[in-house]
Parts: structure tokens; sequence; C-alpha cells
């Protein structure tokens, strides 16, 4: 009778451990797809509202890192008056797509100023970018629209800025984006979107910090799962 009891005692133990386990594995579950659908909307609102600048170098010789310097100063000063009264990120794109031949010729005879040879590819689209704070603003790794520029083989270190809002054209020297471009950015975006970039570095506000490590985590790990298929598939073909 005792055996029986302590038989039966025991499937019962089992069974509650088998449903808390499940539960967890629920719960755990429905948490990731959750901070996935929550990392993706934010991100998709961001992505599609910021319009980057990204100046790749040829190597990362002092040379070439100097070069670089100039290519991306002369087209930020070519590029200021262009986009002063740019007031969204598609109009900024058409300024961009109606000056792209003058900003290659411009490119060109930077690099020809510092007696370079280099080849240059200029396009635009939606792609990859790390993790990146200007300032007091924090953006989340993702897929941006951006105009990028490519100096001979593109094999040094990179330069980024943001085009729209213009935060490329803003002195962040001393750690704080203007207000002024913070309303820009305000405007832009949604209240959780513009929380979440201009105080995901602020350790007074952990609860917005989180959630910006939840989608930059995410974010982060699409990209490089992005850049693996895309290099799997350019090796087969």
């Amino acid at each position: 009778m005792g055996r029986k009891r302590f038989s039966e005692l025991n499937k019962n133990k089992n069974r509650v451990l088998r449903f808390a386990t499940s539960a967890l594995l629920v719960s755990l579950l429905a948490s990731c797809i959750y901070c996935v659908l929550y990392s993706e909307k934010v991100s998709r609102g961001l992505e599609e509202n910021i319009l980057r600048l990204h100046v790749i170098a040829n190597s990362d010789s002092q040379e070439d890192q100097d070069l670089k310097t100039d290519v991306k100063n002369a087209v930020l000063e070519y590029m200021s008056s262009k986009l002063e009264g740019s007031n969204d990120v598609n109009e900024t794109k058409k300024i961009i797509e109606a000056n792209i031949e003058n900003i290659k010729e411009l490119v060109c005879e930077t690099i020809k100023a510092r007696k370079k040879n280099y080849q240059v590819e200029i396009s635009t689209g939606k792609f990859p970018f790390p993790a990146k704070t200007y300032g007091d603003i924090s953006l989340p790794a993702g897929n941006y629209h951006a105009l990028k520029i490519k100096i001979g083989k593109g094999e040094g270190s990179n330069w980024w800025c943001v085009l729209f809002p213009p935060l490329c054209f803003v002195d962040i020297t001393h750690g704080t984006v203007p207000d002024s471009v913070k309303e820009e950015l305000r405007d832009k975006l949604t209240e959780e979107e513009y929380s979440i970039i201009t105080s995901a570095g602020s350790e007074k506000d952990i609860p917005v910090k989180i959630r910006f490590k939840i989608v930059e985590f995410f974010r982060d790990s699409r990209v490089k799962f992005s850049g693996l298929i895309s290099k799997l598939f350019n090796t087969s073909n």
C-alpha cells in the first residue's frame, strides 16, 4: 500500500513538473515572439524615416583615411544647401537622386586633388548598418536608406552620419544634438521610436534602455543573418 501511494505521488510530481516546464517554455516563446515583433515595429519606423550617408575608404592607411574625410566634407558642404529645405525623407531621396552625378563628379575631383586615381562607386538604396550613436541620439542596427560612396577597393574604415533628419550638418562635439534637430525627429517618428533613440544612452531611463537593447539585439541579429544568406547566395552564383 505504501509503495502504491509513493508511486502515485511520484507520478503526480512528474505531471506537475512537466506542466510547469511546458508553461515556462510557452512563456519564453511568447516573450521571444513579442520581442521580435516589437523590434520589427520600432526598427521599421526608424528605417523608413531616416536617411544616412555612408563613406567607405579605399584602405586604412592614413592617406586613404584623410581622403575619406575630404570626400565626406566635400559632399556635406555641397549637400548642405541642397537639403536645407527638405521636409521629409522622400524629398531628401529625390534631391539626392537629382544630384547624384554632381556628387560623383565632386568626389572624383576631391580624389584627384589628393593625386589619387581611385574608382568611385555611388549608390542609393537600403543597406545594413550596425548600432551607432550620434551625440545623445542612438540608432539600433538595421537596414537604412542611405547614400553610399565607395572609394577604390572600399576596404578601409567606414564613416556614417544621418542626412535626414540633418544630423550630418550640426555640431555634436559636446555630445548633444540641437533641440531643433530633435524636434524634426519627433515630428517624423512615433513617441516610442523617438523615446528609444533619445533616451537609450541614459542611465536615468532604465526601461527605455532595456527596450533599446531588445531592438538592437534582434535587429543586429537579423542584419548578420541577412549578410550570411547574401554571402551564401553570392557564393553559389
